[in-house]
Formats: C-alpha cells, sequence, structure tokens
C-alpha cells in the first residue's frame, strides 16, 4: 500500500482480522436514535457544520458494532461515551486547545472535578462538554473499584492530551516507543474497554485485572484498535500538519516513505492480532476461578478489535476532507470547552 492512494487499508489487513467475526448490535436504531437526542439536550452539536460532520461519523452504528451484546441501554450510554469522546478528540486534534497545554489543563481539571466527586455538583459556569460528562458519569454505574480504574485512565489520558500539546508547541516528533504507550491513552481505549465491563455487568477483581497477563491482553487489544485507526486517519491528519500517528513517526523515525511506514504499521498490526490470541490463552490459565467473566471482556475486546475496523472502513470521518490547513476547524464550537481567556462559558 501507499499512503494517499485509493487502496484501502482494509484490503490489506482483512485477512489478520478474519479471526474476528464481525457482529452486529440488534439495538442500533435505538442506540442512534438516543444519541441524537441526548446531544441536543446538552448543546454539543449546534452549528450546520457540526451536525453534519457528527452525522458523518455514525458514532451509534459504530457502538453496534464494538459492543454487540449490550442491552439496548447500555448500547444508547456506549453511543453518548462515544459522541463525547470524539468531540473532546476533535477539540485537542483539530483545534487550538490541542496547542495550548494550559487550557488544556483547565479543562481536563474540570472533567477530574466531575469524575472524582459528586456528579451532580458541577463547576459553576461549566462548558457543555463538562456537562454532559456528569450526566454519562451518573448513569455508568459500576463499582467503587472499577471508577477508580476508570479516573485512572482519564487523568492518563488528560496527561497525553498535555504531552501531545506539548510537542506541537516544540515542532516535536515523538519516539516511536513514546508514542505507542502514549497513543493507548490520547485514544481514550483504555476507558472504552472499561465500558465493557459497564454494559456486559464484570466485576474484574483488581488483582486479576492488574496481573501481567491480563495487562498484556489489554495493551494488545488497545494497540490494534490504535494503530488501525491511524492507518485509516492518516490522510485527515496529514492534511492538518498533524504528526501524531504511527506511520508518521515511524517513516520520520526511520528516513521512510509514507508507503513503507504503513506497511510497516500494518505489519505490526497483524502481529499483534495474533499475540492477543496467545495472551487471552495466558490470562485464562492464571485465573481459572475467574473465566466466565475473563472469557466475556476478552469477547468484548476482539469485538472493539473487529468493530473498530469496520467502522473505520466506512466511516466518512476520515475519508471526507472537512476544512484546509487555513481553517481547520471551522466546525468545532466554543461552546463546547469555555471561552478562549480560559473562563468557563455556559453551555446551552
Amino acid at each position: 500500500m501507499s499512503a494517499g492512494t485509493e487502496e484501502h487499508p482494509q484490503t490489506w489487513l482483512s485477512e489478520a482480522f478474519e479471526v474476528f467475526p464481525p457482529q452486529l448490535n440488534p439495538h442500533a436504531d435505538a442506540a442512534i436514535a438516543h444519541l441524537d437526542r441526548w446531544t441536543e439536550q446538552y448543546g454539543l452539536v449546534g452549528t450546520a457544520a457540526a451536525r453534519e460532520r457528527f452525522a458523518r461519523a455514525d458514532f451509534g452504528w459504530f457502538a453496534a458494532v464494538t459492543y454487540p451484546t449490550a442491552d439496548e441501554d447500555g448500547l444508547c450510554l456506549i453511543a453518548d461515551w462515544f459522541g463525547w469522546l470524539f468531540l473532546l478528540d476533535d477539540q485537542l486534534d483539530d483545534g487550538l486547545l490541542g496547542k495550548d497545554p494550559a487550557r488544556t489543563g483547565d479543562l481536563m481539571t474540570q472533567i477530574f472535578e466531575v469524575l472524582g466527586g459528586d456528579a451532580g455538583a458541577l463547576p459553576e459556569g461549566a462548558p457543555a462538554l463538562v456537562t454532559s460528562l456528569a450526566d454519562l458519569w451518573r448513569r455508568s454505574t459500576a463499582t467503587s473499584v472499577w471508577r477508580e480504574r476508570f479516573v485512572e485512565h482519564v487523568i492518563a489520558g488528560g496527561l497525553a492530551a498535555r504531552w501531545e500539546a506539548d510537542n506541537r508547541v516544540r515542532g516535536t516528533v515523538p519516539d516511536v516507543a513514546s508514542y505507542v504507550e502514549n497513543r493507548r491513552h490520547t485514544g481514550a481505549i483504555y476507558v472504552c474497554m472499561d465500558l465493557v465491563e459497564v454494559v456486559e455487568r464484570l466485576d474484574v477483581p483488581d488483582p486479576v485485572y492488574r496481573s501481567e497477563s491480563f495487562q498484556r491482553a489489554l495493551r494488545s487489544a488497545c494497540d490494534v484498535v490504535c494503530w488501525t485507526n491511524d492507518l485509516y486517519s492518516l490522510d485527515k491528519e496529514t492534511a492538518l500538519g498533524e504528526y501524531h500517528n504511527l506511520v508518521t513517526v515511524i517513516q520520520h523515525a526511520d528516513g521512510l516513505t509514507a508507503g513503507q511506514a504503513a506497511d510497516r504499521v500494518g505489519d505490526r498490526i497483524a502481529r499483534e492480532i495474533e499475540a492477543f490470541a496467545g495472551y487471552e490463552a495466558e490470562a485464562l490459565r492464571a485465573w481459572p476461578e475467574h473465566g466466565g467473566t475473563l472469557r466475556t471482556y476478552f469477547a468484548g475486546m476482539r469485538s472493539w478489535m473487529r468493530g473498530n475496523l469496520d467502522w473505520s472502513a466506512s466511516t466518512r470521518r476520515y475519508r471526507d476532507a472537512h476544512g484546509t490547513p487555513a481553517d481547520p476547524a471551522g466546525y468545532l464550537e466554543e461552546v463546547l470547552i469555555g471561552t478562549a481567556d480560559g473562563g468557563p462559558e455556559r453551555s446551552r
């Protein structure tokens, strides 16, 4: 494959992903409709440009292929989480927020205040991304252990976002190892894997979750998802001058063409899919008394890897250029994150 050609990554990754059969949740239409109502309720998608971009992404269908066994309420919750996470991601990747470490930190502080306290107690004048998060947090019922892990992952995501923002300010292209580690957090994939426990009503004991056998499988699944996303989003990010992409990082580190680097990433994905099966088997052998819970969780990881591929191949989020390098983020709305001087702006 050569980056920027008409060939889709899926044409040369399909064989590697054949071990994960595609699935679709029967409640997809309900989740899509619920997400439309929820974003309207919280004033998350207001302008015509924002509505058009949001509809093209098809987050409700994305939820349905990554959580195929969730019940209707659970899938609606996932769709809302996806909408929220991607709106935040757009602000960090495409807007001025991602080039302003201090302002990124201010927003993340408000987010942590919601997750660390009473979901009903919001910072005064909180922006729309914060008020909507409080609703998601209230609906994500789980154990205190799960909530602590989830908050850990959100904090790690905030730190990784600051790391990216610092790199952009300095013009630093990260090394491959640093990028891979931070990518799991900037992609919020740990957070999304956490949500498997919520919709499947699982309770993974902390010693099991933090064991090396489980963590190897989790890291492997997260890497497959993030690297696949990097392949599909490469053209969009390159057009915006964004270099936080594994293809670009490898290209820079090894002096390759974009096509050669993309081939390297594809090979890494295929090897990681093979490795995941071994890690999964290892964890099941290590924790036989938790076999049922782990098998359900690992099924969720497999659904995520395959569903992400299918969504990435079909969504217009990455195929359709929106804006130009001179105006890369005309669809972003200031109301989501607060005023440019750092003070909050009330959501609509």
